[in-house]
């Protein structure tokens, strides 16, 4: 039987039709057009799309996009490429954007594996950021993790050659298997010795829910790797 269900990708995500509120759409309607890229199969011009030159950043589901949002007000010169699939946190961070007078953050609101793909030229990003992907805890769910050996090569590959891959999670057995696929990944070397976590570098905030599990004796695991020469 000819069943195009058994053709598709496995997904990392899964879309909610969550509600917006009210400065959710309106930072959608008044400010997608300034700071969104679409989707294209097409390879993207990323000095075009920010109107000048600048270390390029690459972060992988920022969620409502505060941690984003942070870190490209700390550091103004970097170009900063947000990946999103869900439309209220594409909203929330559009409306701080404006709010907060920022303008060194692109939006793309699709599947980042066919952004990095398609739309990321090769040896183009100074730094892929993961942070906090959803574990999908559950065994026989865990082919929808994100942090997979394809994936990581694909990421690697849109690395320039001293790029770096930072990913952190707090979940300990995801931890455990994305330090045995990144060791495991050619040209990607552990910033610290074999096997070993960083600190948390002081460029990543410190998020609310992070604080809030410090405080209950709960540990985030970061892992940062760099690109080596092919």
């Amino acid at each position: 039987m000819n069943d195009s269900r058994s053709r598709r990708p496995i997904r990392s995500f899964v879309l909610r039709a969550g509600r917006m509120t009210e400065s959710q759409k309106r930072g959608f309607a008044q400010h997608w057009r300034r700071f969104g890229l679409e989707y294209a199969n097409d390879v993207l011009d990323i000095d075009a799309a920010f109107g000048r030159r600048g270390p390029r950043v690459l972060e992988v589901g920022f969620g409502m996009g505060g941690s984003l949002l942070a870190m490209a007000e700390a550091a103004p010169s970097t170009n900063y490429i947000g990946v999103e699939v869900h439309t209220p946190g594409v909203g929330s961070l559009l409306q701080a954007m404006n709010k907060n007078a920022v303008d060194n953050i692109r939006i793309f609101r699709h599947d980042a594996v066919e952004i990095l793909r398609d739309c990321i030229p090769k040896y183009s990003l100074d730094a892929v950021h993961i942070y906090f992907p959803d574990p999908w805890h559950k065994k026989r769910h865990h082919k929808r993790r994100l942090i997979q050996p394809a994936f990581v090569e694909l990421v690697r590959d849109r690395l320039r050659p001293g790029g770096t891959l930072h990913l952190a999670t707090d979940w300990a057995h995801y931890a455990e298997q994305m330090m045995q696929i990144l060791s495991d990944t050619e040209r990607l070397f552990n910033t610290c010795a074999a096997g070993e976590y960083a600190p948390r570098p002081a460029y990543r905030p410190l998020t609310k829910f992070e604080q809030r599990g410090e405080r209950l004796g709960h540990r985030v695991w970061d892992l940062i790797f760099i690109r080596g020469l092919d």
